[in-house]
């Protein structure tokens, strides 16, 4: 009790309230800082839209201008030297200069052999024999061979000046340096330097004679030099490297995939053009692989800023028949990795690559019913095709949309993201099987989704250019809708409820007054498992309103789409 007040009153003192205060602040801080972070994170998990960067060259920062240019001359300086086509000489050739040096010993050891022989010999038996090649050194000559090596040095100076004399006046210092010695006597030691000295000189004037195999050699030499080849060409998705705008828009996409490093750009580009013809690209681009896969793989109808969308559907794998074809070894599996970059291929030689046009696409991956992780071929495959889709299609996917992901995908999805970039993996978004339709709407048009995915694109009456109104519906509430008609033609109408469960009906609503109501459709309950699109028409003589009525009684908000449009009555 005591401690209490004591605790009390102390807290009441002007300066430890002061001190509280102070505390407090830095407590509310530190909690506050995670808050913020977490709610900055939420933020960029839940982006809608990933913001393409502009491929105009004229509105790129400096920085990224001047990459651009250091990879162009890069590349220029690769196809002036023909490296993309032609493989670099090995190394082992390169190292060859050390022959000039051998040739210079040889030489020394000709010059110097001349002043070491073993005996002097008489004139008559040197006449009567050819000379012997030069002897190893013998101690003998080992005191004066210094100085004759001096003096053989000195008078290979004079030689170059009178080359006539050379070999007199080598005699002649080689006497008298031998004589003080005692060693020879002057006519063995004249013989033998006259007849290794004249050798160097006859060597000499040798190249003032030119023989007739040399004068070719010559005539080559003083020919000029024949012009360097023109720099190859290189062509990748059917645009050259270096040409126009075109070029700038494909080595913008390597160079935001290296985060604008010109030399790990550079490198990417000339691997990629290396796999593409190892891998055989342009060859197989017509080739026919079969048609199992059109259900699997296929492009449908544009995003909202005019991408187009291709669909993987991973649910077809469960037909084993389809799954064994695709994934059962290697072959097959390799099948099928030709197949889809075949598809890609083509997919892509559809964009023009203008600086203001499309060149991307938006990927959206079915996952309902896909097979799980223990089916060891679909996940090597689809690591494999990652990896090569990742370093040799850069740039390409401007959002990648995961539908209907079962819970087991997220962790499958994480033991893939080592494998791919932050670039990459940002693009990515993810829903599940009750938000996969409002996903796609954010990024889609209802009227190019498919019918299979909660749009409304089919065959039938309407086109992707008659646009559809979306509506949310409230719980436990009604709601109409009306198309009003001001002549006789044939209304015609589609409508759609994302969950169903509702009930439906349709009037028509005569302008005049003493009209009577026509009943087009009767009050009925909609459930999933009816068709999940309403089609319906009413022909009119006479200027009124059709009103389409929808009680939903549910606890749950509904996604409500319609469309409609007119036909005259000849038609």
């Amino acid at each position: 009790m005591r401690q209490h007040l004591f605790l009390k009153q102390s807290l009441r003192h002007p300066q430890n309230q002061r001190w509280l205060k102070k505390l407090s602040l830095k407590v509310l801080l530190k909690l506050e800082k995670p808050k913020e972070e977490t709610a900055g994170e939420v933020k960029i998990t839940q982006s809608v839209s990933f913001k393409e960067e502009t491929n105009v060259v004229g509105e790129l920062p400096e920085a990224q201008k001047k990459a651009l240019d250091d990879l162009k001359q890069l590349i220029q300086e690769a196809l002036n030297k023909h490296e993309f086509t032609t493989p670099p000489p090995p190394a082992k050739e390169e190292e060859k200069p050390a022959e000039p040096e051998k040739v210079e010993v040889k030489e020394e050891e000709k010059i110097e052999a001349p002043s070491t022989s073993e005996e002097p010999k008489t004139a008559e038996a040197e006449a009567s024999t050819p000379p012997p090649p030069p002897p190893v050194v013998e101690e003998k000559v080992e005191v004066k061979e210094e100085k004759v090596e001096e003096k053989v040095e000195v008078k290979k100076e004079e030689e170059k000046a009178e080359p006539s004399a050379a070999a007199e006046t080598v005699v002649v210092e080689k006497v008298a340096a031998v004589d003080e010695d005692g060693a020879k006597t002057v006519e063995a030691i004249e013989e033998t330097i006259v007849a290794v000295s004249s050798a160097p000189a006859a060597e000499e004037a040798a190249p003032a004679e030119a023989t007739p195999a040399e004068e070719p050699k010559k005539e080559e030499e003083a020919a000029p030099a024949a012009p360097p080849p023109p720099p190859e060409e290189v062509f990748i998705w059917g645009i050259p490297l270096l040409g126009d705008e075109r070029s700038d828009v494909i080595l913008l996409k390597f160079l935001r995939a290296r985060d604008f490093k010109v030399k790990d750009a550079f490198t990417m580009i000339k691997n990629t053009v290396k796999w593409r013809k190892e891998f055989g690209i342009d060859a197989f681009l017509e080739e026919d692989l079969g048609d199992e896969m059109e259900k699997v793989v296929f492009t449908h109808g544009v995003d909202k800023e005019g991408h187009p969308v291709c669909y993987n559907v991973y649910g077809a794998f469960q037909d084993k028949e389809l799954y064994q074809k695709c994934f059962a070894d290697e072959e097959k599996r390799a099948k099928f990795l030709k197949w889809r970059i075949q598809f890609l291929e083509r997919s892509i030689r559809k964009f023009d690559f203008s600086p203001n046009g499309i060149c991307t696409i938006v990927q959206v991956s079915d996952m309902k019913n896909s097979p799980g992780p223990n089916r060891t071929g679909l996940r090597y495959a689809t690591k494999h095709a990652l990896s090569l889709l990742q370093d040799n299609y850069p740039e390409f996917v401007a959002k990648n949309v995961f539908i209907n992901v079962p819970w087991w995908y997220l962790t499958f999805h994480k033991m893939m993201s080592p494998f791919l970039t932050h670039r990459t993996k940002s693009k990515f978004v993810f829903a599940g099987p009750s938000k996969s339709a409002e996903t796609l709407f954010k990024y889609i048009a209802p009227e190019e989704v498919p019918v299979q995915y909660g749009g409304l694109s089919k065959d039938g009456e309407f086109t992707a250019a008659d646009s559809v109104t979306d509506f949310t519906m409230k719980p436990t509430s009604k709601h109409t809708v009306e198309f009003p008609v001001s002549e006789a033609c044939v209304l015609v109408w589609e409508l759609r409820v994302l969950g169903w469960d509702v009930s439906y009906r349709a009037e028509f609503v005569p302008s005049a007054e003493d009209g009577y109501t026509v009943i087009v459709s009767k009050t009925r309950k909609i459930t999933s498992s009816d068709d999940p699109v309403i089609s319906d028409s009413f022909k009119t003589g006479e200027p009124g309103k059709v009103v389409l009525t929808i009680d939903n009684q549910t606890s749950k908000k509904k996604k409500l789409l319609y469309r409609s449009k007119t036909k005259s009555t000849s038609e």
